[in-house]
C-alpha cells in the first residue's frame, strides 16, 4: 500500500516539531516525512489522504483544516485482562485504609485472582477486547498485556492464551508478558518458584505464549533472591525481563534489572539516584506509573531527577482493576508533568519513544523512516492540545501501519 498524508499543521516526531508537514506510508512504514511543500516528486502521485479534510461549521464551510499530529502512544504496561472489579476495595482505600492491609487480609490482588479464575476463556478474551477499544480511541496503538491473575499454571497458560488471542485480533500491536505476581495460598514459596522456573518458563518460551517475564519484587510479593532466579530462567530461556521495582518498599530491584539488562524497571517510587545512574548506565528503561502513584496515595516518581540523571523515562498507564484502574494515557502524561515534572514534549516522548523502547522496540512511537506508521491526529491544529485539555481528549483519528484504525462522529463519539 502507498499513501501521503497531507493537512498536518503541526507534526511532533515527537523529538522534532515541523509545521505544515506531510507523510509518506508504503507497506505500513513511513518512507518520507517533511514539509507538505517539499514532497519529493516520486511520492506526488501516490493515493493522498487529507487528514483534516474540509470545515463543515456553519462559520466556515469547505475551508480547509489542518491538524495536529503525533506518533501512536505506546502503552508499555498493563494488566488488561482480568475478571471482576475492585471496587469495594477501591472505597475502602478512599476511607483511608492501606493498600498493604487490604492484601494482608484476603483481598488486593488475591480478589482478582479468584474473579480470572471463575471467567471462562471467553469472557476474559471479551472483557479485555471492550478495555482495549477505550485505548484505542485515546490514541494507543501499541500496548503490553500482562498475565499474573492467574497464579497457578495452568490458569497463567490460560491468561496468556487470552492475551495471544487479542493479538491476532486487535487492530493495535500487542506485547504479551508473563508475570510472577504473588505467591499463590497453599504453595510453598521455594516449591512455587521452582514450579514457575523449572516448567512454567519453558513451556511459554517452547509454545510462544510471551515475549518476556516481568516480576513483581516488592514487599508482600518475591524477594530479591527469588526474583534472580526467576529472570535467570527466563533469559536463559530467551525471553525479555522487566521488573516492577521500589513501589511499597526499597528492594534494591532496580540495581538487578540494571544488571541482568532487562527492558525496564516499573514503579520506582522509592527508587533512589543510585537506582537511577544503574539504570542510566545500561539504557535500562525507567517506566514511572502516575495512575498507581497517585491512587494509592505514595511518593510520585521524580520524573525530572531520573532524566536529569540521564534515565530513559517512560510512561504508562498500569491499568489494573486494583490499584490503576487507568483508562487516559493523557491523563498519565498530565500527572507527570505536574506532579513528575516533566515538560509536554518531554512527556510525550515518554509515552512514545521511549516507552517503545521498555517492550524492545525502537521502530514503533516515533514518525521517522523506516519506522511504523502508527500516528494519531489531534482535533486541533496544535499537536500538543490533548495535554492541555484535562477530562477531554480531542482525538480525530487513529492509525495503524498506515491504516484507518479509529475515528471520531460529529457527536465525539468513537466509530
Amino acid at each position: 500500500m502507498k499513501q501521503v498524508f497531507t493537512g498536518i499543521a503541526e507534526l511532533y516526531t515527537p523529538r522534532e516539531r515541523l509545521e505544515r508537514a506531510a507523510l509518506a506510508v508504503q507497506d505500513g512504514r513511513f518512507v518520507w516525512v517533511g514539509a507538505e511543500a517539499d514532497l519529493p516528486e516520486e511520492y506526488r502521485g501516490w493515493p493522498r489522504t487529507d487528514l483534516g479534510g474540509r470545515s463543515e461549521g456553519p462559520s466556515a464551510p469547505g475551508v480547509r483544516r489542518y491538524l495536529g499530529v503525533v506518533p501512536g502512544l505506546v502503552d508499555a504496561h498493563t494488566h488488561l485482562v482480568y475478571g471482576g472489579d475492585r471496587l469495594g476495595e477501591y472505597l475502602q482505600r478512599a476511607r483511608g485504609e492501606s493498600y498493604e492491609a487490604i492484601l494482608a487480609a484476603g483481598g488486593g490482588i488475591y480478589s482478582t485472582v479468584r474473579a480470572t479464575a471463575a471467567a471462562s476463556e471467553e469472557e476474559l478474551y471479551e472483557l479485555a477486547a471492550a478495555r482495549a477499544a477505550l485505548f484505542l480511541a485515546q490514541g494507543v496503538t501499541s500496548l503490553e498485556v500482562k498475565s499474573g491473575y492467574g497464579l497457578e499454571p495452568e490458569a497463567e497458560l490460560k491468561m496468556l492464551r487470552v492475551i495471544r488471542r487479542l493479538g491476532e485480533t486487535l487492530p493495535q500491536r500487542v506485547f504479551p508478558t508473563l508475570l510472577a505476581h504473588v505467591v499463590p495460598g497453599g504453595w510453598e514459596r521455594e516449591r512455587y518458584v521452582a514450579m514457575f522456573t523449572a516448567e512454567l518458563i519453558p513451556e511459554v518460551a517452547r509454545s510462544g505464549l510471551a515475549e518476556a517475564v516481568d516480576v513483581f519484587c516488592d514487599q508482600g510479593a518475591f524477594t530479591l533472591e527469588e526474583t534472580r532466579t526467576i529472570l535467570e530462567a527466563a533469559l536463559s530461556h530467551g525471553l525479555k525481563i522487566k521488573l516492577h521495582a521500589e513501589q511499597i518498599a526499597h528492594t534494591g530491584a532496580t540495581k538487578l534489572a540494571a544488571e541482568l539488562g532487562a527492558l525496564s524497571a516499573d514503579h520506582l517510587e522509592q527508587s533512589t539516584p543510585g537506582d537511577w545512574q544503574a539504570l542510566a548506565r545500561v539504557g535500562t528503561v525507567g517506566t514511572v506509573l502516575p495512575g498507581a502513584a497517585v491512587i494509592l496515595r505514595k511518593p510520585f516518581p521524580d520524573a525530572r531527577a531520573m532524566w536529569d540523571a540521564g534515565v530513559r523515562v517512560a510512561i504508562a498507564t498500569d491499568h489494573n482493576p486494583g490499584s490503576s484502574p487507568l483508562y487516559s494515557p493523557w491523563l498519565g502524561m498530565q500527572l507527570t508533568m505536574s506532579l513528575g515534572r516533566l515538560s509536554a514534549e518531554e512527556a510525550l516522548i515518554a509515552h512514545t519513544e521511549n516507552a517503545a523502547v521498555a517492550l524492545g522496540r525502537e521502530d514503533l512511537g516515533r514518525i521517522e523512516v523506516g519506522a511504523q506508521a502508527d500516528f494519531v491526529v489531534v482535533d486541533s491544529g496544535s499537536a500538543l492540545e490533548a495535554l492541555y485539555r484535562w477530562g477531554h481528549t480531542p482525538i480525530h483519528s487513529v492509525y495503524i501501519g498506515g491504516n484507518h484504525a479509529m475515528a471520531r462522529t460529529s457527536a465525539g463519539l468513537p466509530l
